[in-house]
C-alpha cells in the first residue's frame, strides 16, 4: 500500500475482503435488528445484521446469507443503499449496505459461538434511540442514517410473509442485554 505521493505508510493496515450490512424491513416502518454479543465490547450491541464477504461471494450474496443466518429471514428483494468504509484509518473494509424486503421466516442458522437474538423496532423507536446515544454500533448508525435521510427505493413495498416469534424490543427498559 502506498500514499498518494508514493511513500509507504509507517502503520499497519488490516486487509479486509469487505462486508454486507442489511436493513430488513418487515413493514414500511418496522425493521428487524439483532442483539449481538461482541467480545471486544464485552456486551451485546443492537445492530443491523451484517457479515464478511466470503471468497467468490458478491456483496448481495453475502447480504442474503447473513440475513438468513442471523435473523432467520430470506428476502425477495435486496436493494443497494450505498457503501462506506468501516474504519478507513486502519482497515480496507468497505461495507455494502442493503435494504431487504419481501421477508419470509425460516429460522436462524447461527455460526457456532454466535449469541444473536432478533428483535423488531419501529423506525421512530430507532430514531429516538440513536438521538439518545443508545445505538453504539457504527454500521447500524450509518445504515439508519441512510434510511432516515434518503428516499428509500420504491420496491420496498414488498413485505413479510409468515409470522415468526420475534422478541419485541421496548425502548426505555434497563435490561436490554
Amino acid at each position: 500500500m502506498r500514499l498518494e505521493h508514493g511513500d509507504r505508510p509507517a502503520k499497519e493496515v488490516v486487509d479486509h475482503p469487505g462486508s454486507a450490512v442489511i436493513v430488513p424491513f418487515k413493514a414500511p416502518d418496522i425493521l428487524i435488528l439483532i442483539w449481538n454479543f461482541r467480545v471486544t465490547a464485552g456486551r451485546r450491541l443492537l445492530e443491523f445484521p451484517a457479515g464478511t464477504i466470503e471468497p467468490g461471494e458478491s456483496p448481495a450474496q453475502c447480504a442474503a446469507r447473513e440475513l438468513r443466518e442471523e435473523t432467520g429471514y430470506s428476502a425477495s428483494s435486496l436493494v443497494p443503499l450505498g457503501r462506506c468504509f468501516a474504519s478507513p484509518g486502519t482497515s480496507t473494509e468497505v461495507m455494502h449496505l442493503f435494504a431487504a424486503s419481501g421477508l419470509t421466516f425460516h429460522g436462524q442458522d447461527l455460526d457456532q459461538g454466535e449469541e444473536i437474538t432478533a428483535v423488531e423496532l419501529s423506525l421512530e423507536e430507532l430514531r429516538g434511540m440513536a438521538a439518545k446515544g443508545e445505538i453504539e454500533d457504527a454500521k447500524t448508525l450509518c445504515a439508519l442514517a441512510l434510511c432516515l435521510w434518503r428516499p428509500l427505493p420504491a420496491d420496498l413495498t414488498l413485505f413479510v410473509s409468515g409470522d415468526p416469534p420475534l422478541e419485541r424490543f421496548e425502548t426505555g427498559t434497563e435490561d436490554n442485554g
